[in-house]
Parts: C-alpha cells; structure tokens; sequence
C-alpha cells in the first residue's frame, strides 16, 4: 500500500478500515485467508514481515499462529489502525521499495499488496533480500486477467448476459479501482512479468494455486468461479 497523493490510499483508509471490519472484506473472508492460513500454521515459522500490512489484520492473524511479525505500511491511517487493535505489535512506516528491515525472516507475506507496489521490481528484491536463506516468500495477489479488465469490469452483452472482457494484457499500467467510498490506484502486469521477477532472484516455486470460494453469497461466488479474483504463490529462498 502507499501513501503517494496521487494513488488514493490516504484519502481511502477510513473507508478501507470499515470495509475490513474485523474479519476482513468478502475475498479475505470467503476465498483467501482459509488457504493463506493453511500455508503459515503447523510449519515452524517463528518471524514473519508483512508487506504492505495495511490495518494489520493478517499479521494477528499470524501473531495467532504463533509467529511474532513486523508489519509494514506507507499508510499512516492504517498503521494507527493497526497499533490500535494491536498494541504490542511492531508496525513501521515504510514502502516495499525502501523498506530497511533486517534479513532474518523467515516468512516474508504480500497479502494483496504487489498490486499496489509502482517500482515492483525494486520491492521485490527488497523482499527477498528480507528473508534468510531457506525462508519462505508468501503471496496472495489479484490475478493478471482480473486485472486486464478493469476500468470496464462486468458488463451485460447484447443477451443481457454478464461478460468481463479482457484488453491489452501485456501492457503494464495503473487502473482506477472504486468501491463503498473507496479509490485507490492498483497495477496491472502480466503473469509472466511477476514470475520473471521472482525466478530471476533465484527462488525456487512451491506452490501455485487459485482458490476458490467456499461460503458465502453463492451468485458471488459463481463469479468469482468464471473470472478468477485471485491466486497464491509460495516462493522458497534457496538455503
């Protein structure tokens, strides 16, 4: 997340921290933090960073599991958030490209936060540098066709039938995204530009997955199932 004028986080976080609530909006809730958590509990990780930590809600979502965290957002709004909720916790200003952290980690997580990233190779080698060797770089991002459709999004074709078309893929850009009194600047890239990025750092795949939902709205979810929102990546360090 960022705190740049121009990318609306700032003007967005009391709108943002209503729309999390205390369990997180529909994706979190509903898609992804079921798998999310599957990945850290039960794996003996003891220090994680959460890039682009938001209102902190993932990182006590962590401190549950028994890791201790650091989280880290350009957002001051959502940072007092976060010590608000959380008092003990370690919650720093920072953006992923600048970020002068440590290079213990042993979980590094991008909950949602590459999309918000402009300079996105420069964060990712921050992250990496982040984690010692052997650790483990956790991403849940929104998926490169989502993506690919905004500012259009869902419309009705000529049958009145819901259709999200998808253009000009492969150019990288910034789009406008707007919901319940939110608006914030999120990137498109290509899949493979994100995977080039985390191959070139030597980083080893573990896991590729697009969750889908499970409880909630069914109409909801049935769109979720046409047009996938997101996917999760876990990366390994070489040791």
């Amino acid at each position: 997340m960022s705190d740049d004028v121009g990318d609306g986080w700032a003007a967005s976080a009391s709108a943002w921290i209503l729309e999390q609530g205390d369990d997180g909006d529909y994706g979190r809730r509903f898609v992804l933090d079921a798998p999310m958590r599957a990945r850290i509990e039960g794996r003996g990780f003891h220090r994680a960073l959460d890039v682009g930590c938001g209102e902190g809600r993932f990182c006590r979502i962590m401190q549950r599991a028994g890791i201790a965290t650091t989280g880290i957002d350009p957002t001051e709004a959502l940072l007092a958030r976060a010590r608000e909720l959380d008092p003990h916790g370690d919650y720093r200003l920072g953006r992923a490209e600048t970020m002068d952290v440590d290079t213990s980690f042993d979980l590094v997580v991008s909950y949602l936060s590459l999309i918000d990233i402009p300079d996105l190779g420069t964060g990712i080698a921050k992250m990496v540098a982040a984690l010692r060797p052997g650790g483990t770089l956790l991403i849940a991002n929104l998926t490169s066709f989502n993506t690919a459709g905004p500012p259009v999004g869902w419309i009705r074709d000529s049958d009145g039938v819901m259709r999200f078309p998808i253009d000009h893929y492969m150019d990288e850009r910034a789009n406008w995204i707007a919901w319940r009194g939110i608006r914030i600047q999120n990137w498109h890239r290509p899949l493979s530009t994100y995977m080039t990025l985390l191959l070139d750092h030597g980083l080893q795949l573990r896991l590729f997955s697009e969750p889908q939902p499970t409880g909630g709205d069914p109409e909801r979810n049935a769109m979720h199932r046409r047009v996938p929102y997101f996917h999760i990546m876990e990366w390994q360090k070489p040791a």
